[in-house]
């Protein structure tokens, strides 16, 4: 399902949610697996807890927002060195 010509396709992030796509949308997986939507916007998973990956069914919420990277995760600038103990 090529995207249309005229206008580009438009992607939403959510910090600590879904990726927020403007559809009618076409998903390939990893296994090759293809996903299809035509519904006018869809919310793709990006924390892998959903039971309908690729789609969001908002599991995120009911776990709590998940780290995106050991340096979020100890709360300082992704460009600080982590600190190491010998």
């Amino acid at each position: 399902m090529p995207n249309a010509a005229d206008r580009p396709r438009r992607l939403t992030v959510e910090r600590d949610g879904p990726i927020l796509i403007e559809g009618p949308v076409e998903i390939v997986g990893e296994d090759g697996t293809v996903t299809v939507s035509d519904r006018f916007v869809v919310a793709v998973c990006t924390c892998r807890r959903s039971r309908i990956l690729p789609w969001c069914d908002t599991s995120h919420r009911r776990h709590g927002a998940a780290p995106h990277s050991r340096a979020d995760r100890a709360g300082r600038d992704k460009n600080e060195p982590e600190e190491t103990t010998p």
